[in-house]
């Protein structure tokens, strides 16, 4: 199957790593014809099962299977326990700096991170101010994305810290494959992910309030028409606790939060909120908001209650603290990054925004506050006209915006019109922190299923393959 397979110049996941030989050993032997007709019969299983995302902008298809590709990309021990580390390191970093951003504030004291980069961020929270968390953990599920350039080292493009979702396609991923494709998955010795639930709960427990002794959690998600719902029920089943909406929690006058049940109200002492800040509380923030719970800040800042994430985290997922995140684990660790940011160059400082401009049709340009994929400008793939607008759009507001080089991203091989071809792919591990941090053996890999697209998000096109961890 592999045979006519060619990654060109790129880093190929597969073919370029000698733990993943017996698997090419293995997908030698099944025709071309067979994997499609079971990729087919994984996909039509997937949304069959509810195994779907919203994409918003498009009308037409209120439910979409996220593209599901059979061919697995495979990770070693070793270059697991490289990720792991790295991934680790990043999210206690972050968790150093919130605790700090909303304490003492001696990183901006100390001139390492801009004041104003922080306090005029649009994801501060002010009200977070002086509030302490267990354990000190803000960010209690992290996703990281990371990216291998073309000389096969891991980089991390971004951290995902306020509502990071995907896992569930990591776990249902795992599932398809040992349904459609056990031979493949016979004696390879994978760790597995299936606890992943198991271990989120765990964590979620670990940050209750210390008053409560078996604290109830509850999975808060803004209901069925939310793009990642599916995601939701997943995980609240996972982790065997209620699902529910704004309207199915009250405050009540002791400052505690109560779900409504049929034998009346039930404390809960942990949510694991899959809402944003703006929506949480409609006397705090956005009044007009139906998806929270009226009195839910005053219950979090009297510690009678546990958010998770914290409120505020988004000001550490920022594109533009990103780039000073190196700095960050030097100066609250005092250690090297483990996994090396790409270089990035942050507008809104004269020189960088004058290189930026220079050499717009060599650098990607991404505004900070998007996700998804959206508003990025990949200059050696753009028209004129497009850089030009790219141009307009970082003079009116170059605080808006950092640029990055255009990396050769690694390829894994990927089913494709008649055959196998390679495809640019990334990766994103969880991470699940309680009073310590686990990482989800492996993550989401996303892969850009256009040929030779970068854009590897689910809402443009991109699909998911399974990420095999060699134990």
């Amino acid at each position: 199957m592999l045979t006519e397979y060619s990654p060109g110049r790129f880093y190929c996941e597969m073919s370029r790593g000698g733990a993943a030989q017996p698997v090419c050993d293995r997908l030698a032997k099944l025709p071309v014809e067979e994997l499609r007709h079971r990729a087919a019969e994984a996909e039509a299983e997937f949304y069959d099962r509810g195994i779907t995302f919203t994409v918003y902008s498009d009308k037409d298809a209120i439910d979409r299977v996220l593209p599901f590709d059979a061919i697995p990309r495979i990770l070693s021990a070793e270059e697991w326990s490289r990720i792991e580390s790295g991934v680790c390191q990043r999210v206690a970093a972050l968790n150093l700096l919130l605790q700090d951003l909303y304490h003492e504030q001696r990183i901006l004291k100390d001139g390492v991170l801009p004041a104003d980069l922080v306090l005029g961020n649009p994801h501060y929270r002010p009200m977070m101010q002086g509030l302490d968390l267990p354990h000190g953990t803000y960010v209690q599920v992290c996703g990281t994305d990371i990216v291998r350039d073309g000389r096969g080292a891991f980089l991390i493009l971004e951290d995902n810290a306020r509502t990071p979702s995907g896992v569930s396609y990591v776990v249902e991923n795992r599932h398809m494959m040992m349904r459609a494709f056990p031979e493949l998955l016979e004696g390879i010795g994978l760790r597995p992910v299936d606890n992943y639930g198991q271990k989120l709960l765990a964590a979620l427990r670990e940050t209750a309030p210390e008053t409560e002794a078996n604290p109830q959690a509850v999975l808060l998600s803004p209901g069925t028409f939310n793009s990642a719902y599916f995601e939701h029920a997943f995980l609240a089943r996972e982790m065997g606790v209620p699902l529910v909406r704004g309207s199915d929690l009250t405050v009540e006058a002791d400052d505690r939060v109560y779900m409504r049940t049929t034998r009346g109200l039930a404390q809960v002492a942990v949510i694991y909120r899959r809402i944003d800040d703006g929506f949480l509380d409609p006397a705090v923030f956005r009044p007009d908001s139906l998806l929270g719970v009226p009195g839910l800040m005053r219950a979090y800042r009297a510690g009678k209650v546990t958010l998770a994430n914290a409120v505020g985290t988004g000001v550490a997922d920022d594109k533009a603290i990103y780039a000073y995140m190196p700095r960050v684990i030097r100066y609250y660790l005092g250690q090297e990054p483990l996994l090396p940011n790409v270089e990035t160059h942050i507008c809104r400082e004269p020189e960088a925004l004058r290189y930026t401009l220079d050499h717009l049709a060599e650098l990607v340009v991404k505004p900070v506050g998007e996700s998804g994929g959206y508003g990025i400008t990949i200059g050696p793939r753009a028209s004129r006209q497009q850089l030009e607008e790219c141009r307009r759009l970082l003079l009116a507001d170059p605080a808006n915006y950092i640029s990055q080089p255009c990396l050769d991203l690694s390829v894994s091989p990927t089913l494709a019109g008649d055959g196998i071809e390679p495809r640019h792919v990334d990766l994103r591990p969880f991470a699940v922190t309680g009073a310590k941090t686990w990482v989800l053996p492996g993550g989401l890999t996303r892969v850009a299923l256009q040929k030779d697209s970068l854009i590897v998000n689910s809402s443009q096109g991109g699909g998911s393959k399974d990420t095999w961890v060699l134990g």
